[in-house]
C-alpha cells in the first residue's frame, strides 16, 4: 500500500498540478495555468494536495467559497481570497494522477475539504459534474440539484451540494 499524506499546496507544486489537471480533464475543461497559480496564491486554504512517500503531489481538491450556492462560471476562472467563515465551499478540480487512481485518494480529500468547510461554519459544499459522476458525488453525502446554468467548456453540467 502507497502511503500517502495530504497538505497545503505551495507554489511550487504547480507544474505537476498542472500536469495533472490536464491528464484528468478534457483540453476544453482543464483550469488554465494562471488560473490555478490564482487559486495557489489566493485560496490555498481550501486547496490540499496529496503526495507520494517522496513529496510528489499525485491528487489535489481546490475551489474557493463564494456566497452563491452554486458554481458560476466565473469561479473557474478567478478567484477572490476565502472569507475566514460562512458561504458556500465550491470544489473547481478534484484531480488524481491515473497512476494513483484507485486507492481512495479522492474520497480523502473530499473528507478533508468537508472537515476544513465544517470548521469554518461554511453552510456546505457545491460543486459541479458530468451526469457519469453524479452516483459517485452521491456516495459522498452530495445531492443531484439537477442541472447547472454553468456552460464551462460547453458541456452540460449538474449540480451537487451537501448542505451542513
Amino acid at each position: 500500500m502507497t502511503e500517502i499524506t495530504y497538505n497545503r499546496v505551495v507554489p511550487s507544486d504547480i507544474d505537476v498540478v498542472m500536469h495533472i489537471e490536464k491528464l484528468d480533464f478534457a483540453e476544453n475543461e482543464a483550469l488554465s495555468v494562471a488560473s490555478m497559480v490564482e487559486r495557489i496564491e489566493l485560496i490555498s486554504d481550501s486547496f490540499i494536495v496529496a503526495r507520494n512517500t517522496e513529496g510528489r503531489v499525485v491528487g489535489y481538491i481546490t475551489g474557493p467559497v463564494t456566497e452563491s450556492r452554486y458554481l458560476s462560471d466565473e469561479c473557474f476562472e478567478h478567484s477572490e481570497p476565502n472569507p475566514n467563515s460562512g458561504g458556500f465551499q465550491k470544489i473547481i478540480s478534484l484531480a488524481i494522477d491515473p497512476d494513483y487512481q484507485g486507492l481512495g485518494i479522492a474520497t480523502k480529500l473530499l473528507i478533508l475539504l468537508e472537515e476544513e468547510a465544517r470548521a469554518k461554519q461554511r453552510a456546505g459544499i457545491s460543486l459541479t459534474c458530468h451526469d457519469y459522476l453524479i452516483d459517485y458525488y452521491e456516495k459522498h453525502g452530495f445531492k443531484n440539484e439537477g442541472l447547472s446554468e454553468s456552460k464551462f467548456g460547453g458541456d452540460t453540467w449538474y449540480n451537487m451540494v451537501m448542505e451542513f
